[in-house]
């Protein structure tokens, strides 16, 4: 099973290397530089998605108290910091050109940022406090109010004056249907790769987990 998701991830990756770099057009204002757009929605779309499977664990354990959506929570969490880590970077590689700077105070970038921070604050928790229950019902708490940042990451540029666009707008008004296709195939790869590295991270982590519970049970 992992072997055929590997292939089918690897020839979805490829695709959309081929679709973005040699069938999307060139757009006519930005030229080549547009072509990161493809992969920054694709990293924010992963982000987002990663910190909804955070929130569903940490609700899981909260109601639960089992160790396996405890796993799963804390499995995403490092994936969706780093899909969120690549959309900053890819967010300012393309502002560059586009704006003329690496960063603008803007709201959508202040949200993302915001959201950024929550989850590497977790990360660390968890870090510090590794195998504690304690620890495991606030990273939870922490990860539920984390995603509470996400509606407002996404309605950013519709509530405030923002330099970013609206994705829709952009979709109606400004992608041809090969750039269209070229975007779909790329959230779709990046999805694919979440999925795939959220159960690698899982089997690694449940499998530390049986070894510390059998450390636990020959001490005893």
């Amino acid at each position: 099973m992992k072997i055929f998701f590997g292939i089918i991830l690897i020839l979805s990756l490829l695709a959309s290397i081929i679709t973005v770099f040699l069938v999307a057009p060139v757009e006519e204002t930005m030229g080549v530089v547009q072509k990161i757009f493809y992969f920054h929605v694709a990293t924010a779309w992963v982000g987002f998605l990663a910190f909804f499977v955070v929130f569903i664990g940490s609700i899981g354990y909260l109601i639960k108290k089992s160790k396996q959506w405890d796993i799963v929570a804390y499995s995403s969490a490092g994936i969706g910091v780093l899909f969120t880590t690549l959309c900053l970077i890819s967010g300012s590689l393309w502002a560059k050109p586009a704006w003329g700077v690496w960063w603008v105070w803007d709201a959508r970038l202040i949200s993302t940022l915001v959201l950024w921070f929550m989850y590497v604050a977790y990360l660390i928790l968890r870090f510090e406090t590794e195998g504690s229950e304690r620890s495991a019902v606030f990273c939870a708490i922490l990860g539920i109010i984390g995603f509470l940042d996400i509606p407002i990451v996404f309605m950013s540029v519709r509530w405030w004056r923002t330099v970013h666009c609206d994705l829709i707008v952009v979709e109606r008004t400004g992608l041809t249907p090969l750039m269209l296709l070229a975007l779909l195939i790329s959230v779709f790869s990046f999805t694919l790769l979440y999925f795939y590295l959220l159960m690698m991270k899982y089997e690694i982590e449940k499998t530390k987990d049986e070894i510390a519970s059998l450390k636990e049970k020959l001490r005893e």
